[in-house]
């Protein structure tokens, strides 16, 4: 396995990238999130190629325009189809033996691949997608307070708090409200999305750390029962812990060699 820096074009702006090689047919394109660079937060996706090209997965990853090694404007992940298409036509390009590729974003690099009905790509991934509309907007879910006070009654301190008077009983009243209300309305985006990923014929997973708010408010704004989700336990946006690292690795392993996607 080598890792290989390079760059490809994209609207006549040059875009930075990496490749992972491998000797397998089936590769992975890794799609940054936010502004993050391809080797994203605390090196994590570059060590996530790593592992994966170590089981044999050629895997791609670029700065879209505008963010990191790559020139030109920075769109947002709403307008960034055409970064996503090129990077997937120079991965082709750099790894030929590849015949299929699997996508993986995590936040609104996997809105994106929604949006954009998988880009071109053949199977998706998609963790913890970004559906807020507003940014200032710090309002829990229900699901999410709902959870947060179970945690809360399994530690026998904050029951302790709870029985001898230690808790503002008007602030837990309005959080029980809050707590059993109904799930919101499915933001503008989430419609749009789902529509997007609605047109889109390859395997699909969805990833979600339970613990993360951005997690918490996708699933505010999809069908829970939704045959296509895997949940970690208590993991954050950026599954930074240990056994987060390994469950995501875990999952993309399977669907890099999932069957249905031949």
């Amino acid at each position: 396995m080598k890792r290989l820096p390079l760059s490809f074009e994209c609207q006549g702006k040059r875009c930075g990238a990496t490749l992972d090689s491998a000797p397998g047919k089936t590769g992975l394109l890794l799609v940054s999130g936010g502004n993050e660079i391809r080797a994203g937060a605390f090196n994590g996706q570059a060590r996530l190629a790593a592992e994966i090209a170590a089981a044999g997965f050629p895997v791609f990853r670029f700065d879209r325009r505008g963010i990191g090694d790559s020139a030109g404007e920075n769109r947002g992940f709403r307008k960034s189809r055409k970064d996503i298409a090129a990077a997937l036509n120079a991965f082709r390009a750099m790894a030929p033996q590849v015949e299929r590729v699997v996508a993986y974003g995590n936040c609104d690099a996997a809105s994106a691949l929604m949006l954009t009905e998988g880009a071109g790509c053949d199977a998706l991934v998609l963790s913890n997608p970004w559906t807020i509309e507003d940014e200032t907007d710090d309002t829990r879910p229900p699901s999410a307070i709902r959870s947060r006070y179970a945690d809360k009654l399994k530690n026998p301190r904050e029951v302790l708090r709870l029985v001898t008077g230690g808790v503002n009983l008007s602030k837990l009243a309005r959080g029980l409200a809050r707590a059993l209300g109904p799930k919101a309305a499915p933001t503008t985006l989430a419609q749009e999305m789902a529509a997007g990923i609605g047109g889109f014929d390859g395997p699909v997973r969805i990833l979600l750390a339970t613990a993360d708010r951005t997690a918490q408010l996708f699933e505010e704004s999809w069908d829970s029962a939704d045959s296509r989700i895997a949940r970690c336990p208590g993991a954050d946006h950026a599954y930074s812990s240990a056994e987060a690292r390994v469950w995501l690795k875990d999952r993309l392993l399977e669907a890099l060699r999932d069957q249905r996607m031949k």
